[in-house]
């Protein structure tokens, strides 16, 4: 689904946990706002993202009047991560991906991807994902290099 696309993409820019993803509100992804703040939902912990104006016009026109991310039956609740999780699961069959994906997974590549551009500087990744221990963090930072 093409929402669900989106949910991803929002997340693999910015390194969000999709159930934060999921909370977005059409203010945050205002045209006009390169940058909002989300108190995440896992640690209760805000942080501020930037979101690119391609990702920004998209959310925004895809917002309803509550949730950018609304329930396909009920535009007062929100899209659910397992909506998310089906629709990726779909799409790995689809293709043939055997490795194990999640909406989580994009968090983990947002994770890699800022590690290599930063030079190995595992602490900027830790702050970006707001990640208390470093351990964590190298997981993350390190996923590709893991073979399951």
């Amino acid at each position: 689904m093409p929402e669900n696309r989106l949910a991803c993409e929002i997340s693999l820019a910015t390194g969000l946990r999709i159930g934060d993803v999921l909370r977005l509100k059409p203010e945050q992804v205002r045209p006009d706002r390169a940058r909002f703040t989300i108190k995440e939902e896992k640690t209760g912990k805000s942080r501020m993202c930037y979101l690119p104006l391609e990702l920004r016009d998209r959310a925004y026109d895809n917002a309803g009047r509550y949730w950018v991310f609304e329930h396909r039956t009920n535009p007062l609740k929100r899209r659910t991560r397992q909506a998310i999780f089906k629709d990726l699961r779909r799409a790995a069959k689809a293709f043939r991906v055997k490795e194990h994906v999640s909406p989580h997974s994009m968090r983990k590549v947002f994770a890699v991807e800022y590690f290599e551009k930063s030079g190995g500087n595992l602490r900027k990744v830790q702050d970006l994902l707001n990640h208390s221990n470093e351990a964590v963090t190298m997981i993350y930072a390190m996923a590709n290099k893991i073979k399951s």
